[in-house]
């Protein structure tokens, strides 16, 4: 019984310093202070970052990593959001890599009425041209949603409310650098796009609606590899801890089958735009990666 009562209370610990991590615990603003707002009683569990006429805002983590299964909430823009950016993001520190990697969630706001479109695109080694646009299933300002990234040795996973959006291999037998060694540290900001967000920058912001405001909570950085210094011995913790922890063992090297399902269901019905079928673009042939990551 005794012993019963020490693991419930052990557990229960463990909850609690997930579910009740603030936001200044990992993340700090990084610019545009004068439009952060912290609400709610239990301040610091949810940043409202907001947008002027004179300037965006947006935060940064203290740390980068180098995988892990990382996600936050986000509830966007509400009502008539043309023009505005709102983004969640990791990306390698470009003065440590010029040629730099980068994972991206970008939501182009709308007019009212009119769904958001989210915006994905993943960098390697300086290379990005690989955006994909969605519809979102559901309203995305009528609550929080969970965005978030598995990054590990094999893929890497865009993922919405647990449901996979897109995928991408390592590709590297087709000669795509994969992203396997630069640590990416977490960004998010909400930042003025009317000149190409909404309809190509057909449709410019009404700042008589400022400010615009985009909350985010449940900041889940725990099940990742925190790099607090760039020494060899700390990429090493993050290799040695990638294949014993959970995002880097089956089932998560490949996609399962709820998996494909997700992707064919996305590709079927909410994309929207696609560089893998953009053949124009890339004179006529499809960029190798794309016959390996839509199934």
């Amino acid at each position: 019984m005794k012993l019963s009562f020490i693991l419930l209370v052990l557990a229960a610990t463990s909850i609690a310093v997930v579910q009740g991590s603030k936001f200044w615990d990992d993340f700090y603003v990084n610019f545009g202070d004068c439009n952060v707002q912290y609400p709610g009683y239990d301040t610091g569990s949810t940043i409202a970052l907001g947008l002027d006429n004179t300037t965006g805002s947006g935060f940064q983590s203290k740390y980068p990593y180098l995988y892990g299964n990382l996600s936050m909430k986000l509830k966007l823009v509400g009502g008539d959001s043309a023009g505005t950016v709102t983004s969640y993001y990791m990306a390698s520190e470009r003065t440590q890599f010029p040629k730099w990697c980068e994972l991206d969630f970008e939501f182009l706001g709308n007019a009212s009425g009119e769904p958001y479109i989210l915006q994905t695109n993943v960098f390697s080694e300086g290379v990005g041209n690989r955006e994909q646009r969605i519809y979102l299933w559901f309203d995305p300002t009528a609550d929080y949603h969970e965005y978030g990234i598995l990054w590990n040795q094999d893929l890497i996973l865009f993922l919405v409310d647990n449901r996979v959006i897109r995928v991408f291999h390592n590709a590297a037998d087709l000669g795509i650098p994969y992203l396997d060694y630069q640590p990416m540290y977490i960004y998010s900001s909400i930042w003025n796009g009317e000149s190409w967000a909404t309809c190509g920058g057909g449709v410019k912001t009404d700042w008589s609606l400022q400010p615009f405001l985009a909350s985010y909570t449940n900041f889940n950085v725990w099940n990742a590899c925190e790099m607090r210094d760039t020494t060899v011995s700390s990429s090493h913790a993050c290799y040695e801890k990638l294949y014993t922890s959970s995002y880097g063992q089956a089932p998560n090297l490949a996609l399962t089958q709820a998996q494909i399902d997700d992707l064919r269901w996305i590709k079927n019905g909410y994309v929207i735009y696609d560089y893998c079928t953009d053949l124009k673009r890339f004179n006529w042939t499809a960029p190798p990666e794309c016959a390996r990551n839509w199934p």
